[in-house]
């Protein structure tokens, strides 16, 4: 159940974000006030995904997700370019939540 929140959180944040983009610099009012309601649900939905899942693999997962995410619906819908950095910067993300996710000894 946690990862579905955290599911969540990372698909309401993405909302979010595209919807701080779609009201260009507060000149679209209602689009704003949208885009914070959807971060206040992704803030919501990381607090209930805390209970089981640890603040650093949950964090990073939801950071890292969310900055390809936001790239993705980024090039999609404002045509933003994604260049071969791009897509390396993505990897290393995936690779870095993959990383964090490794179990340790103690």
């Amino acid at each position: 159940m946690a990862y579905l929140f955290l599911s969540l959180a990372i698909l309401t944040e993405i909302i979010g974000t595209t919807l701080l983009k779609a009201s260009a610099g507060f000149t679209k009012i209602p689009l704003f006030i949208a885009g914070v309601f959807f971060f206040v649900m992704a803030l919501f939905f990381m607090t209930l995904s805390f209970k089981t899942i640890p603040l650093s693999i949950g964090y990073a997962i939801w950071a890292g997700v969310g900055t390809a995410g936001a790239a993705i619906i980024g090039f999609f819908i404002w045509n933003e370019k994604l260049i071969f950095t791009s897509y390396f910067g993505m990897v290393l993300i995936v690779l870095g939540v993959v990383l964090l996710n490794i179990p340790t000894t103690k």
